[in-house]
């Protein structure tokens, strides 16, 4: 209906691959509350397409440290690693639109090329890929997938703005953002033995559960022009975002797993109650 507003609804995506530390606990409990106040609802996604890193164990220690945080859920948990198909059908839809292209670059060159390239485009997130094989003719990168080459699928995110036209999204604190090509570089979708990626697959699953209102740390901001030409790409519907400040250390560094964070777990076993820790996450 015109002039409708549509109910809230957020989510919480952890990645199993280790323990829940305070950053999380800030996280979770901000969507978890904007939902609750505007009477929405709240979804637990699970984000485990690394299946090499994320462990089982993980899940149920998360679920637990959430449960003990006083968090509940609406509706069954996703878990990525159970919706390959809906990945690959998204990859399949682009790939129809003639937007992706194989990628055989490994780490090593793409960063040895951004430093020979006297031009290397930059974005919010640093150096973005120079796009290096997006000149392969059709015909030498089938030759090279067919010789068992590894490589990624890269969206080429220039052909799909053109394809797309001017893109808008709209953040509750930072306003309204418009998508800028030189921030966006061609960013890997899938690759050879993975149906998905980070970034298709969170696009994917806040369609198909609903989510009307992105929150998550300003760490992923440029990550969402992204998400905002996926969404156009893919005629996907079109949520708003809240991306909140960090919770950082005494340094004032992003609290993360590899810099060996402080778990919850850690935390309830020095006898703090669950109050005490959500006045640690900054969630009094």
């Amino acid at each position: 209906m015109p002039g409708s507003v549509l109910p809230v609804v957020t989510r919480f995506a952890p990645s199993p691959t280790g323990h829940l530390h305070l950053g999380h606990a800030h996280a979770a409990l901000f969507g978890w509350r904007t939902a609750r106040a505007a009477g929405g609802q709240f979804l637990l996604r699970i984000e485990d397409i690394d299946t090499g890193r994320c462990r089982p164990v993980f899940e149920t220690d998360l679920i637990e440290d959430l449960r003990w945080l006083g968090l509940d859920w609406d509706g069954p948990i996703r878990r990525q690693s159970a919706h390959f198909d809906d990945y690959r059908a998204a990859r399949a839809q682009l790939e129809a639109l003639g937007l992706l292209y194989r990628c055989f670059c490994t780490r090593r060159d793409v960063a040895a090329e951004i430093g020979e390239a006297a031009q290397a485009p930059h974005g919010l997130a640093g150096s973005l890929y120079p796009g290096r094989c997006r000149t392969l003719s059709p015909a030498e990168s089938d030759d090279r997938a067919a010789a068992g080459h590894p490589f990624a699928w890269r969206l080429d995110a220039r052909r799909a703005l053109a394809l797309t036209g001017p893109l808008t999204w709209t953040d509750r604190l930072a306003g309204t953002q418009s998508v800028c090509p030189e921030t966006l570089g061609d960013v890997v979708l899938a690759r050879k033995d993975t149906p998905t990626s980070y970034h298709l697959s969170v696009t994917v699953d806040d369609a198909i559960q609903g989510v009307t209102l992105v929150t998550r740390g300003v760490d992923l901001f440029h990550a969402t022009a992204i998400h905002r030409l996926l969404q156009a790409l893919l005629a996907l519907p079109v949520p708003q975002w809240h991306h909140h400040p960090l919770l950082t250390d005494d340094q004032g560094r992003r609290l993360a797993k590899r810099d060996g964070a402080r778990s919850l777990r850690a935390l309830r076993a020095t006898g703090l109650s669950p109050a005490q820790v959500r006045a640690l996450a900054g969630m009094t």
